[in-house]
């Protein structure tokens, strides 16, 4: 006689094909923004760099980053780069949480009207040479604050922050109300601790943007002196003395390109792994709205 075990039914392990798809698209994707990656840095590495296709430096070197490094006209530029990010991104803060928590308000007359606008704004630019005669205007150019104010002002992730606020338990506010706490105290001691998340996802966008500008430094700053270290070091690049000091001391030009390529994107890369556990919680809080 055959055992209970015996007859019973097998189950079939049903493999999803979508999930097969995704998994191999993934890789592919992965693969594809990685090994360009690992080209330049063994390049910048490689004392006989080349324009081929190497995954190991042929002779270790790290000549190019010493050139770099030592460059002592890139000092102030990789300042004025720290002062840009480090203000804007705190007032880039400033300027999304509070508007986000104006937007929550729901008893304010015009809050829908606020919203479409806003949503306006992100849909709708008046362009390039509007805004550089508004900064002009205004007396912004050859200033950091054409920098930092336009930047600063980012309707998405202001956006992001008021879905993130929204999804804040409408009793703890109450709650606070009913103790006598100000809406400003709400903000502060309510609102804020509760949004950590936001908070480092949605700086962690901004200290990006604003290390990685280059585009606006070119068109409202003239002035050398207050040029960023993404400027500075394009022009080092492109340079023809400077990289023809570099062959003179036997560094190959591919070598110190590359080189500064890794060195501009090393300080972003260092914040990512660190806002990396606050940056998928925020962004899918404030993203999804139930």
């Amino acid at each position: 006689m055959k055992s209970k075990e015996s007859m019973a039914p097998k189950k079939k392990t049903n493999i999803d094909i979508f999930t097969v798809l995704t998994a191999i698209f993934f890789v592919v994707v992965c693969t594809i923004i990685i090994i360009p990656l690992v080209k330049v840095f063994v390049d910048s590495v490689d004392a006989k760099a080349s324009y081929g296709m190497n995954l190991w430096p042929n002779e270790f070197s790290l000549s190019g980053y010493q050139l770099i490094l030592s460059t002592v006209a890139l000092y102030k530029p990789f300042f004025i780069s720290l002062v840009v990010t480090v203000a804007g991104t705190c007032l880039g803060l400033l300027l999304s949480t509070l508007g986000a928590y104006v937007l929550i308000q729901f008893e304010m007359p015009g809050r829908t009207l606020f919203s479409y606008m806003l949503l306006f704004t992100l849909i709708f630019q008046a362009g390039m040479v509007p805004l550089y005669l508004n900064m002009k205007s205004l007396g912004l150019t050859n200033t950091l604050w054409s920098i930092i104010l336009p930047g600063s002002i980012n309707i998405y992730n202001l956006i992001l922050m008021r879905n993130f606020f929204e999804g804040i338990p409408q009793s703890l506010f109450e709650s606070a109300e009913i103790d006598g706490c100000t809406p400003m105290g709400i903000f502060l001691k309510i609102v804020l601790p509760l949004s950590k998340a936001a908070l480092a996802s949605i700086g962690l966008m901004f200290a990006v943007a604003f290390w990685n500008e280059y585009t606006n430094f070119t068109i409202y700053i003239n002035n050398s002196d207050i040029q960023n270290f993404q400027v500075k070091l394009r022009s080092l690049i492109l340079d023809d003395q400077s990289l023809a000091a570099a062959s003179s001391a036997g560094i190959f030009q591919t070598t110190v390109k590359n080189a500064a390529i890794i060195v501009a994107i090393l300080p972003p890369l260092i914040m990512y792994p660190i806002c990396q556990k606050y940056f998928v919680t925020g962004i899918n809080a404030g993203a999804v709205k139930e």
